[in-house]
């Protein structure tokens, strides 16, 4: 598939088929993503792929603790709650989805089960769990290379027929991540990515989120025209 029509055609996930993924088609994939642009050839990164027993655990604990009123425990440092035009935006497609999925603003229940989607990894059949070197700790240049590889992951999956959602939730809970990925502490826990084929029947997987037009962010200097 040609990159633009790769890159126009590709959404974000949140509606899964329980359909296994074969581990030869993950591996592909992450050939493919691992040629990503990274400082000075440095490749801070790792992939901890979890299906099975292991992502059931690791949902089911994740959302007793987040029901339970646990704390966020995540490793990397939060921004806080969105303000502005970022609020207004993560607003703008909750809308959006709620909407796509027949969710009132008054159907608490239902509001929630969207929620707890987000701490279940979408229900997704697998995720890939990204970390990086913590010894590169503080440092926004690794957390750059983290994201151009996570980009290729999902294009790369999207290219053989998967669907996925990078899902900050996933990783909410750090410490249950570790525990039950058997990651080491000397790697930091950034995003996880949740994957599998797309379930074209649920409705929100037919949302695309709007983008702002480029005069908004984009300035040119320097050129004639």
């Amino acid at each position: 598939m040609e990159f633009e029509t790769l890159v126009q055609s590709r959404r974000s996930v949140r509606g899964f088929k329980q359909q296994p993924v074969p581990r030869a088609v993950i591996e592909a994939i992450i050939e493919s993503a691992k040629r990503a642009p990274s400082s000075m050839n440095t490749q801070p990164w790792h992939v901890h792929v979890l299906t099975g027993p292991p992502l059931e655990e690791l949902r089911r604990r994740n959302m007793e603790e987040m029901v339970g009123g646990a704390k966020v425990k995540r490793d990397i440092i939060s921004h806080g709650e969105y303000q502005g035009i970022h609020r207004t935006r993560q607003v703008d497609i909750a809308k959006k989805l709620f909407g796509a999925m027949g969710i009132e603003r008054d159907d608490k229940p239902m509001r929630q089960d969207w929620v707890l989607r987000g701490f279940r990894q979408f229900d997704a059949p697998v995720s890939l769990v990204l970390t990086y070197d913590r010894v590169l700790d503080p440092g926004a240049v690794c957390h750059f290379d983290l994201g151009a590889l996570c980009y290729g992951i999902v294009l790369a999956a999207w290219d053989r027929g998967l669907g996925s959602v990078i899902n900050g939730q996933g990783i909410m809970r750090s410490d249950i991540v570790r525990e039950v990925a058997k990651i080491p502490e000397d790697e930091v826990i950034m995003t996880c990515v949740a994957m599998g084929y797309p379930d074209d029947s649920f409705a929100a997987n037919a949302v695309r989120s709007d983008r702002e037009g480029n005069d908004d962010f984009v300035r040119y200097v320097g050129f004639a025209d």
